[in-house]
């Protein structure tokens, strides 16, 4: 756990006292494309990539520098100003790069500037190109706010700048209709989750007078049932907005509408891993509740059903990893709500799924990109042999998020699976069936993409992509392969000062559970061969009446959930509220107008504008006055 203690001088290691310009050359480099207008049209996306690469190495010899030191050094507090000074509070901008963040800070830029020299060849003809790539540097900036902040003041900045480079980005296509929408659901969505974030802020600095990780870590364990309970819990909405977790997934399969590599960015090594990262953050808070931490367990086993089921359904291949996202990232908050023992192992899959899931994105764009933008996978077929390099590193990653042995997924997802056994078998049981049918729904992908018949549209010539987009889906590739293996011996004792979890033993070698899981995802795969690897893919979805499939191509109803929950009674309030403008306080105001114009028309004919009737007015008037003296003297 982070203490006073264990944040080291800044004074004792230079290199971390400039980690700030992690954020800012990024930062710098947005605001200079969207400044410099078409000047910079023809290189402006070559300074964006360098900003992220430079940011990069910033993280990558801080990095560095952590280890070469002892482990009670790598956490260091580097304070950039004073910020808020309110009577007794103090509330200080600064950073904190510790064994947590860096490791967030390097997938962040490392993901992030792949995604950039991608999106040099994919977005190449696009007209508006230099203000996509401001956007993307805008967003990992925030991003680099969010996981770098030493408070939760800092990190809410970064929290609300990440929101609107999301909204930004999903939005980029604002010219379709769909995209717009899109945009507007994600933002206003997430504004939800951000009242819970909000409202837990500002009640860390009621009660604690400081909103410091360092602080509230060292006085959480004071806090009474309630308010532990409740800051968890509004923690926990944050966490569900920005995580697409359930009740507040429905905007990440919308926002598919954005460009792929906005999908890759954000869907992947990024945004949606923002609830994860905050609640392992806030470990010290839902230790402190164990209603708290079922919550976040209860959460992150539904969405991770949630997100498969949908994924089973789905045509458009974008929309298809857009579920499995929203169900990896489950299996994630399903980690960090055991507790310390669960804390690494969300963390480890949260990298490793960026590295896939990122693969499988760009890869995503690549068949796009060939397939004259048509997302869906009923259109496709037979694309292996005509693009190589991208079904070979798709396949990669698909190999690592079923959990193929030896692949990433399986180090980092299949130890979530066997903690959560041992938490409960009732979640145990369903992360395991999660996992079988992440390995249906993902093989159907395969199939129905790269194998099987033609099944192009008439004018489709497929092609593979240029360097500029294989390059990148390759070291994704690589990653995806051998990410796991890397970390699988080293994550949990370098994380384990930051989370405060204790170390699990850990092997290469599968226990009963790993069976089990080894298992059923052979039975998701087989079963998905038999389905659609052995028999003609309908170029139409079929209609059906299963209950199970008419749902996940409803997205299990969210929309229409949130529309009778949320949208109309919302509606109802509005008109009421209307009506009540409009009928009372506007009729009074109204009516009150009214009344006085009476008044003026009436005393508007005594002013005659003639001097003799003014004069017999004041003439009258004297005589009434002294009229009335003359009767008060009398009496």
């Amino acid at each position: 756990m982070i203490t006073l203690e264990t944040l080291a001088p800044v004074a004792a290691t230079g290199m971390f006292t400039v980690s700030w310009l992690m954020i800012a050359v990024p930062a710098v480099s947005a605001a200079i494309l969207l400044l410099f207008g078409s000047i910079l049209d023809r290189v402006g996306h070559w300074l964006a990539v360098a900003a992220v690469l430079f940011s990069f190495s910033i993280a990558a010899c801080l990095f560095a520098q952590q280890l070469l030191v002892a482990p009670d050094q790598r956490a260091v507090g580097v304070v950039l100003f004073d910020w808020i000074t309110i009577g007794s509070w103090k509330i200080t901008a600064g950073l904190l790069v510790d064994q947590l963040s860096i490791l967030f800070a390097l997938l962040i830029t490392g993901v992030g500037s792949l995604i950039h020299i991608y999106s040099v060849g994919y977005m190449a003809h696009d007209e508006r190109k230099r203000r996509f790539f401001a956007y993307l540097n805008l967003f990992i900036a925030a991003m680099l706010v969010l996981v770098l902040a030493d408070n939760y003041l800092v990190l809410f900045v970064g929290w609300e700048g990440v929101g609107l480079a999301s909204y930004l980005l999903i939005g980029f296509w604002q010219h379709k209709p769909s995209a717009a929408a899109a945009a507007k659901k994600a933002f206003v969505m997430n504004r939800v989750g951000d009242l819970g974030m909000t409202m837990a802020v500002m009640s860390m600095l009621a009660l604690f007078g400081s909103s410091a990780f360092v602080d509230v870590n060292a006085r959480a364990a004071d806090l009474t049932p309630f308010w532990a309970t409740t800051i968890g819990l509004l923690l926990l909405l944050g966490a569900c907005g920005k995580s697409a977790q359930v009740p507040l997934q429905a905007w990440l399969l919308d926002a598919m509408e954005g460009p792929t590599p906005v999908s890759a960015l954000i869907h992947a090594a990024t945004m949606v891993t923002a609830g994860v990262y905050l609640v392992v953050r806030s470990h010290a808070i839902f230790e402190a509740s164990s209603a708290a931490t079922t919550a976040v367990v209860i959460v992150g086993t539904v969405t991770l059903l949630v997100g498969a089921w949908i994924g089973t359904s789905k045509d458009d291949i974008k929309k298809v990893l857009a579920g499995s996202t929203m169900s990896q990232i489950g299996y994630m908050m399903l980690a960090a709500g055991i507790g310390p023992a669960g804390y690494a192992f969300a963390i480890f899959h949260l990298l490793t799924h960026g590295f896939f899931k990122a693969n499988m994105f760009l890869g995503a764009g690549s068949v796009m990109h060939a397939m004259d933008d048509d997302v869906n996978m009923r259109h496709y077929g037979a694309l292996a042999r005509a693009l190589p390099i991208t079904s070979i590193t798709f396949g990669m990653g698909y190999l690592a998020i079923i959990g193929f042995p030896g692949w990433a997924g399986y180090f980092s997802k299949d130890a979530i699976i066997e903690a959560a056994f041992e938490h409960s078998t009732l979640v145990g049981v369903a992360a395991l069936v999660g996992a079988g049918v992440t390995a249906f729904y993902m093989t159907r992908l395969m199939l129905m993409t790269f194998f099987g018949e033609k099944r192009w549209r008439e004018g489709v010539h497929p092609h593979e992509s240029p360097k500029s987009m294989t390059v990148p889906l390759i070291i994704l590739a690589v990653f995806s392969v051998a990410a796991g293996a890397l970390m699988n011996f080293w994550i949990q004792d370098w994380l384990e000062p930051a989370t405060g979890g204790h170390v699990r033993e850990m092997s290469l070698v599968p226990g009963p559970i790993g069976w089990a899981t080894l298992a059923i995802v052979a039975v998701g795969v087989g079963l998905s061969w038999w389905m659609f690897g052995t028999r003609p893919v309908p170029e139409v979805a079929p209609a059906s009446s299963n209950p199970f499939t008419v749902a996940g191509r409803n997205d299990l109803f969210g929309d229409a959930v949130n529309d009778t929950i949320v949208v109309q009674p919302t509606m109802v309030l509005a008109r009421g509220l209307v009506a009540n403008d409009d009928k009372v306080i506007d009729l009074g105001a109204d009516g009150l107008a009214s009344m006085f114009a009476g008044l003026s028309a009436q005393t508007r004919r005594l002013q005659t504008g003639q001097v003799r009737t003014y004069a017999l007015t004041m003439t009258v008037g004297a005589l009434l006055v002294g009229l009335v003296f003359i009767l008060s003297q009398l009496g």
